[in-house]
């Protein structure tokens, strides 16, 4: 069996600086989803963002089909070389799945080229995620909706590209409604934007929210390979000399 490469990148600072979170995630963020999603089909990586070349090394994307992505305040933290490099991997085939608020991160806004700007609020309200698209490989096994006990709010406009198309959509205590699961194809590579998941709530030990990830990692495994240049190609076919037409010229140009 051809196991599906998987690295789980995370900014991996909450969970060193801050005791709920530390709590919570004692061996961070990322090893609580790798441990929720783990298969014998799959063969996870762990990445942070204080590692050298933040975790994120031409060697480590080369053995990579999925990078999962989660950050949040340090966004500029993330050299520009890294993102770069991320970006093109993602052009060429690789799946990318970015998490709650790697909504603003540098690798989401470069492959949607918008500002991914947002509404938010954190009360530790309830949120309802409703499955817009269930015949999506990524709703499979998930139920018509699902509740999170506490989550952090992100509402409407969510300033994304109108080519994604909408898996999740979530409601709030509050009232506000957010497309809380979009999927992109981007080059040759699958992103999907999932927001459930803040720091300092229990979200990434939710059955739910895992099945939506596992679900996730199979999806946007890669389905092809190929470098994004632009070559100068020989025709495959014999093409008859001609004069250049000018009958199209302005008089004054003849």
């Amino acid at each position: 069996m051809c196991k599906i490469r998987v690295t789980i990148w995370n900014e991996f600072r909450h969970e060193k600086s801050n005791e709920t979170v530390k709590k919570l995630y004692p061996e961070g963020m990322h090893k609580a989803i790798a441990d929720g999603i783990a298969a014998d089909d799959l063969e996870i990586r762990l990445a942070s963002l204080d590692e050298p070349q933040n975790g994120l090394s031409p060697e480590i994307l080369e053995q990579t089909d999925v990078l999962m992505w989660w950050g949040h305040c340090h966004h500029q933290d993330v050299a520009d070389e890294v993102v770069k490099r991320v970006h093109q991997r993602v052009l060429e085939g690789m799946g990318l799945i970015v998490l709650h608020s790697g909504h603003k991160s540098k690798i989401f806004m470069a492959v949607t080229g918008t500002s991914c700007s947002l509404k938010w609020r954190e009360v530790a309200e309830k949120e309802r995620v409703w499955t817009v698209e269930p015949s999506h490989p990524i709703a499979a096994g998930v139920g018509e909706h699902f509740d999170i006990s506490n989550s952090e709010m992100y509402g409407e406009r969510f300033d994304i590209p109108q080519d994604g198309e909408i898996i999740f959509m979530s409601w709030y205590e509050g009232g506000e409604v957010f497309r809380s699961g979009v999927t992109f194809k981007r080059g040759h590579g699958k992103v999907f934007y999932f927001s459930p998941g803040h720091e300092t709530y229990p979200i990434y030990y939710n059955p739910e929210v895992l099945k939506v990830l596992s679900n996730s990692v199979r999806w946007a495994k890669p389905v092809y390979w190929g470098k994004t240049n632009c070559p100068n190609v020989k025709p495959l076919e014999a093409i008859a000399t001609k004069e250049i037409d000018l009958s199209y010229l302005p008089s004054r140009l003849k």
